[in-house]
């Protein structure tokens, strides 16, 4: 079994989500595995991964906007504020989503469904350099 291993770094303009598919597809092909899993990894606890809707921008849109709803950043009550406004709502969108998914790989690509890419979701206002394990496992 082979184990290819690799970080990448994703620059962000702020709040958002950003495809990160094509990146991790070609460290799929390669690590040269024809079947097997792809893990994604991200390292932050302000950020996170999300397989979602690739095709309609407007998707990814809506789920900005809900999440802003669901986790405002003008609660009064948040204590963990050190970093501004947006700090704790940050941390509790992340931990909302997930920091990891995986992919099945099969000829050597992921198998992703017709309408599916894989997003780093960024929580916060300003802009970031994220780090993003990626562990392509297989054969």
């Amino acid at each position: 079994m082979a184990v290819y291993q690799k970080e990448l770094e994703f620059e962000t303009r702020g709040k958002g989500t950003y495809e990160i598919s094509h990146e991790v597809e070609a460290l799929v092909r390669e690590s040269g595995v024809r079947i097997g899993t792809v893990t994604v990894f991200v390292k932050h606890t302000s950020a996170s991964l999300v397989l979602m809707e690739n095709a309609d921008p407007s998707a990814r849109r809506d789920l900005e906007m809900y999440f802003d709803r669901l986790v405002p950043e003008d609660t009064d009550y948040f204590i963990h504020t050190h970093e501004g406004p947006d700090d704790m709502p940050s941390h509790i969108r992340m931990a909302l989503t997930r920091s990891s998914e995986v992919i099945p790989v099969n000829e050597g690509r992921m198998i992703l469904g017709t309408w599916q890419g894989l997003f780093l979701f960024e929580h916060r206002i300003a802009p970031h350099r994220r780090r993003v394990i990626i562990t392509v496992l297989g054969e």
